[in-house]
């Protein structure tokens, strides 16, 4: 039995007894762990609860400890606990059975594997517009998404990983601009180029983000320039014509690039949706008569949306802007994201009606293969696995975008009441900023006003930021020069694979360990530094963990046979019963906690929460490394349980870092 089914197990016993002896039941039986081991493993203030509700219900007055006396006695005959005692005011204290629950869960798996058939769930992640290279703010996005289906997975759900590609929108029409009437290049010229690129080892994305920053200053300096803006986007959504084909080749180079840089973050999807295909089958002339026909929009035959379809829900503080998020179609005809959004959202969940066509694209190196929409039908794969049909579908999508997302739930919610606003989930964050000084470091020039700001907004548009490919070469080569001094000896290749290790760790956990909707000002000495709470640090932990069973290895000592000293229970229990075992005891526990924890950052959909148990579970087998000297233990039994402990606190260590993306190195 896991802590966590016991912790269900409790709750039960509870419930039955507060049913049995007070004919109610509280709607959540809350449960918390005492800050000391020594005050029980769990504390329940259920009886402050039901006290209130006898009070409403009946207008009796209860005294609390006197109910959480009848409750006692439902838990005190429950497998693994050991007693329970009343605390305080009335809370219910509840001390586990230290030596059997150690010896039944030895060999537990950390997380349990989850059976039986799931509805799927679909993450749309990334999303970045196909128009350059991907910068940090996307790597946010992309690692909040990743970590955040791994943690699904870890619940027991079925999930399909998305990426949106937005191959007409208006960025791809600015570099697509930029080729045609800055450089004056047609498509054939352009393929070239790509090659004379990968040949001299530069990047095509590198290649689009200057030009996409050179477009940007050219629409203020050019008027005429912006006219070609609009007739170049207009092609593009139109298909089928020079243009759309030399931007279907820009953006499909970019989407090459994006997808590579991203899998060095450990970052894989299963499918790309392109918007061109949402136009060109038109899945928004679907949505918008089932829209219709539910009466889920209106027509406006008058005032400031004069000829607009809209979507007639309340106004958001009366804003102009927030007001225009409403219209899902403009006067002119054309449909807005918003309205496009729905389309794309109702398809997900497996109620459009229509489906798209799908070919692969990208082979990852672990086999698994991303798959793309297709307009061509000689391109269509018959052996394409079933995609949509999900039962809720999370998109992660910066918090500049919270209301529009809030439209487009309540879209889909009127139109799919069977599932409400519970279909769709908006996982927004904030942004990632560098502080002056990262800016500075990056050559990038700055005002005297920009230097007293907290700090400096990236902007593709203007060049400024990092590009996430830039950011992990120096991350890189900084662990490398670390990894070198203390392994002067290591092979080359094992050194870069162990800094590359260290790299991604760092800054996966770096852009996790703050809740999402933090603005995270990115430092390069913050996030490469090996102290405190780090990436680096948490490996470090896993790595000493594996140390301890590598030189046990290397004795020739069997960990089956030590822990076969642990069946002398009665010496197990006097070794909990002294003073000083409470410490082993809490990080025992802290350990099996790790499926509450990917439970608790599931429901509140904040990977931030399996982040910092990682950082504190790491932080206490420090404490307990330094504290107790495991292998020259001379008591079998003692020596037994410090390993068993560190067995424990290492696969479940591993475990958080891998649902986090990061690897454990085998050694740093």
């Amino acid at each position: 039995m896991t802590l966590l089914e016991l912790q269900t197990s409790l709750r039960n016993a509870i419930a039955d007894a507060s049913k049995k002896h007070f004919n109610m039941v509280p709607d959540h039986i809350a449960v918390e762990v005492p800050p000391k081991t020594e005050l029980g493993d769990l504390a329940f203030p259920v009886a402050f609860e039901l006290a209130k509700l006898i009070k409403q219900q009946t207008g009796e007055k209860q005294n609390p400890r006197a109910i959480a006396e009848k409750l006692k006695e439902a838990v005190e005959g429950l497998d693994y606990v050991d007693r329970v005692e009343i605390a305080g005011p009335g809370y219910l204290n509840i001390f586990y059975e230290r030596a059997g629950f150690l010896i039944d869960n030895l060999e537990a798996r950390s997380l349990p594997a989850r059976s039986g058939a799931q509805n799927k769930v679909c993450v749309e992640h990334t999303s970045v517009n196909p128009n350059k290279a991907a910068h940090i703010g996307h790597v946010r996005n992309s690692v909040l998404g990743d970590t955040f289906q791994r943690i699904l997975k870890a619940t027991g759900k079925r999930v399909e990983v998305q990426n949106y590609i937005d191959n007409t929108g208006v960025q791809v029409a600015d570099v697509v601009v930029g080729f045609m009437f800055i450089e004056n290049m047609k498509l054939e010229a352009i393929k070239t180029l790509e090659k004379e690129l990968t040949a001299s080892g530069g990047s095509f994305d590198y290649y689009c983000w200057d030009l996409y920053a050179r477009v940007g200053q050219a629409y203020h300096e050019n008027e005429d320039l912006k006219k070609h803006r609009a007739e170049v986007l207009h092609r593009i959504e139109e298909g089928e014509n020079e243009t759309a084909e030399l931007a279907d080749y820009v953006a499909t180079r970019n989407v090459e690039c994006i997808l590579k840089t991203m899998e060095r973050f450990g970052i894989r999807y299963d499918l790309l949706p392109r918007e061109s295909e949402i136009l060109h089958l038109h899945f928004w002339d679907r949505a918008f008569e089932q829209m219709k026909k539910l009466g889920v929009i209106h027509y406006e035959a008058e005032g400031k949306n004069s000829g607009c379809w809209v979507m007639p829900f309340e106004s958001h503080e009366g804003t102009d802007e927030h007001e225009a998020d409403k219209i899902l179609v403009r006067s002119n005809g054309t449909v807005t994201y918003t309205g496009k959004d729905i389309a794309y959202q109702m398809w997900k969940l497996g109620i459009l009606g229509l489906d798209f066509h799908y070919k692969p694209f990208y082979t990852y190196e672990n086999g698994q293969t991303a798959w793309i929409t297709t307009p061509n039908e000689e391109e269509i794969a018959a052996n394409a696995p079933d995609f949509g049909h999900g039962e809720t579908v999370y998109n992660v999508i910066d918090t500049r975008q919270s209301y529009p997302q809030e439209i487009v739930k309540k879209g889909v919610a009127a139109i799919y009441p069977e599932r409400g606003e519970a279909a769709s989930v908006h996982l927004s964050y904030e942004m990632v900023a560098l502080s002056p000084a990262a800016a500075e470091e990056l050559g990038f020039s700055l005002s005297d006003d920009d230097r007293n700001r907290a700090f400096i907004e990236m902007s593709g548009r203007k060049g400024l930021g990092v590009k996430a490919d830039d950011l992990l070469d120096r991350l890189e080569a900084n662990a490398f020069a670390e990894v070198e001094t203390r392994h002067p000896d290591a092979d080359s290749n094992e050194k870069r694979h162990i800094a590359h290790q260290i790299a991604v760790g760092a800054l996966r956990y770096f852009l996790l360990k703050f809740t999402r909707n933090t603005v995270i000002v990115f430092d390069f000495k913050e996030a490469l530094s090996f102290e405190g709470e780090t990436g680096c640090f948490c490996q470090y932990s896993a790595v000493r963990a594996n140390s301890i069973f590598r030189k046990l290895e290397e004795r020739g000592e069997d960990v089956a046979e030590i822990r076969s000293s642990l069946s002398e229970t009665a010496k197990l229990r006097e070794l909990f019963a002294t003073e000083g075992s409470n410490e082993i005891w809490a990080l025992l526990t802290l350990a099996s906690r790790l499926e509450e924890s990917v439970e608790q950052a599931a429901r509140a959909n904040e990977p931030a929460i399996l982040a910092k148990y990682t950082f504190n579970l790491a932080k206490s087998f420090n404490l307990f490394y330094h504290n107790h000297k495991i292998l020259p233990e001379p008591d079998p039994v003692r020596r037994a349980l410090l390993i068993s402990t560190a067995d424990t606190v290492r696969r479940s260590l591993t475990a958080a870092l891998d649902l986090m993306g990061i690897e454990v190195p085998d050694r740093m």
